[in-house]
């Protein structure tokens, strides 16, 4: 943070400074996030917003503290820099607003050894460095074993760095990638060796079974059903790796009916369903194609599992892994692309002094009900060939987690985004959204969309690179191999009620993927990761008290948890991880936007 240290230095000489509240940036920020040259994390937020203030120990050390609020609409993000006089550098903490709607965190000049917390009407001081440079709240929570270490009594936590899990398979992959072939080597390799792996067809036990409860034709408070061929005999199916009870009566003897949906057992709003490609209305196989072929003989029958969250209960969030996605080149970029003067597409190498910990937040986590891995890693989140290949720098997939822009989001990509009320939305990304990003709490890019929705035909119809391997980055390999297992995101709408919905196709290419998303009538969807169950994994959360069941989309995906003691300590929300990942919460009645 070189640009902010001589301010610091001045103010720590002479002990005269801006008045707190009023302080401005000495820099242009808008110009910094703008500008094709090498910066810091903290010069790529447009909207941050700096104040300064004396400090004082109760032993008389003198110093200056400087506050960023990385994203005031946002308000979750702090970074709080300490410059103690005869110190060699000033010391950065990253510290979380848990109440980003009803708190804001100032500094007082009446209170020079802490920040102050102001709710409503209410300030309560906290006193952080008082005790001074080596002994303070601060330096106390570093050395904590907590993640997120509580200070000021809860109001705020401390982010503290975390070491995230890592599977077997991962470090495979990154051995040979990084010690003896390149990327796309690695990629060929698993698609030989995993290709079918996790393929399911399901079970027959019989036709309909009497005594489900499912939405078997559309129902107002439900997600939409599959459309189905009407020619095929209706049959039931037994997902026999499904590992998410539906609550209702017979249908994990007697089977599901295809392309329904049934609730989820443990949480009102939440639905699960099945569906194979080889019951897709023949309307939808027949249509445009000229964007998505037709499923093969063997994806035609891989069993896909899908579930769904209703947004009126349910709010979503985004958070980076402790390593990925990175923030700089990926290698797929070719060398027109790439400016060397840069150590990334962004200006950006490292994300420091910011803290990424790969972690639900305590506040959030007590009312998380799911969560499930994110996109592509960094090294394959950027297009080697077709348009958009030769376009800002490869077009990197951009990612934004508490309104902090961590990667700049792209145009001509698909963008799930969560806004600062709450809502929730998925499209392809333009020049002109970029006007809404300071209300963008999260954001993830990756790739182009599977399915968009047509104003034209009033209907859903495949994205426009999802039969084209190279431009649309789908991953798999060079010959053609891209029948593997995939998570795809999607967002539908029933009667003004929306529904995010999640799928995992036991093996599928992005046509397949884009055919069922269509039957299901998704205004939009996007493909997620692939490849292997730690890289689809999706874990469900029911609780009865203090006591906490942990499901999972695929039963294999337990494997991914941790346990101590007997207890199941579930991926993201009982320890940290090194991918990043999405998490859906129940709605908090009593977060009201400002």
């Amino acid at each position: 943070m070189p640009r902010f240290a001589p301010a610091l230095v001045a103010c720590a000489a002479t002990l005269i400074c801006v008045a707190p509240e009023t302080a401005t940036e000495p820099d242009n920020p808008v110009a910094q996030y703008n500008s094709e040259a090498p910066k810091t994390i903290l010069e790529l937020q447009q909207f941050r917003q700096r104040s300064t203030m004396p400090i004082r120990s109760g032993h008389g050390d003198a110093g200056v503290a400087t506050l960023i609020n990385l994203n005031p609409s946002i308000n979750s993000w702090y970074l709080l820099g300490l410059s103690w006089k005869g110190a060699s550098a000033e010391t950065y903490w990253h510290l979380q607003n848990p109440r980003p709607i009803q708190s804001r965190v100032v500094f007082d000049e009446k209170f020079p050894s802490g920040l102050m917390i102001v709710e409503g009407g209410s300030r309560f001081p906290c006193d952080l460095f008082g005790a001074g440079p080596t002994a303070n709240v601060l330096e106390q929570g570093r050395s904590s074993p907590l993640i997120y270490f509580p200070v000021c009594g809860g109001r705020l936590y401390l982010r503290n760095p975390a070491k995230g899990q890592r599977t077997a398979l991962e470090g495979a992959t990154e051995f040979l990638r990084d010690q003896v072939w390149g990327g796309e080597k690695v990629i060929i390799l698993f698609h030989h060796l995993l290709a079918d792996r996790y393929r399911e067809e399901g079970a027959l036990p019989g036709r309909d079974p009497a005594g489900t409860r499912a939405a078997s034709a559309d129902t107002p408070d439900w997600p939409l059903p599959a459309l189905s061929d009407p020619a095929q005999e209706v049959r039931a199916a037994r997902p026999e790796n499904l590992g998410i009870v539906p609550d209702s009566p017979g249908a994990e003897k007697s089977g599901m009916m295809r392309g329904a949906w049934y609730p989820a057992a443990g949480n009102g709003g939440v639905y699960v369903s099945i569906m194979q490609p080889n019951l897709i209305e023949p309307a939808i196989l027949r249509s445009h194609k000229d964007r998505a072929g037709n499923p093969d003989s063997v994806e035609a029958s891989s069993l896909v599992y899908l579930i769904a969250f209703d947004l009126a209960a349910f709010e979503a969030g985004y958070s980076r892994g402790t390593s990925y996605p990175g923030v700089g080149w990926s290698d797929r970029v070719t060398t027109p692309m790439k400016d060397a003067r840069l150590p990334g597409p962004d200006g950006i190498g490292s994300i420091a002094p910011l803290i990424a910990t790969g972690l639900i937040a305590p506040e959030e986590g007590r009312r998380t009900v799911a969560a499930f891995t994110a996109g592509f890693k960094r090294s394959h989140g950027a297009f080697r060939y077709g348009d958009l290949s030769l376009k800002n720098h490869g077009s990197h997939y951009g990612f934004i987690e508490n309104g902090v822009v961590f990667s700049k989001l792209q145009p001509g990509l698909a963008t799930v985004l969560m806004l600062d009320n709450g809502s929730l939305e998925m499209k392809t990304w333009t020049e002109a959204d970029n006007e809404r990003l300071g209300r963008i709490r999260h954001a993830r890019q990756n790739g182009v969309p599977l399915v968009e929705f047509d104003n034209t035909s009033k209907t859903t119809v495949p994205g426009a690179l999802v039969n084209r391997w190279g431009p649309g980055n789908w991953s798999g390999s060079e010959d053609d191999r891209l029948r593997t297992i995939r998570g795809g995101l999607a967002l539908q709408e029933n009667n003004g009620k929306r529904f995010l919905i999640y799928a995992v196709f036991s093996d599928a290419t992005p046509s397949a993927m884009a055919r069922i998303f269509q039957a299901y009538r998704c205004s939009y969807a996007m493909l997620l990761d692939m490849n292997a169950l730690e890289h689809t994994y999706l874990g469900y959360y029911r609780r009865n008290g203090s006591e906490m069941s942990v499901d999972h989309l695929i039963r294999g995906m337990s494997q991914l948890d941790q346990s101590v003691s007997g207890q199941v300590i579930p991926r993201f929300l009982g320890y940290p991880d090194n991918r990043d990942f999405f998490y859906v919460m129940k709605r908090n009645p009593k977060e009201v936007k400002r």
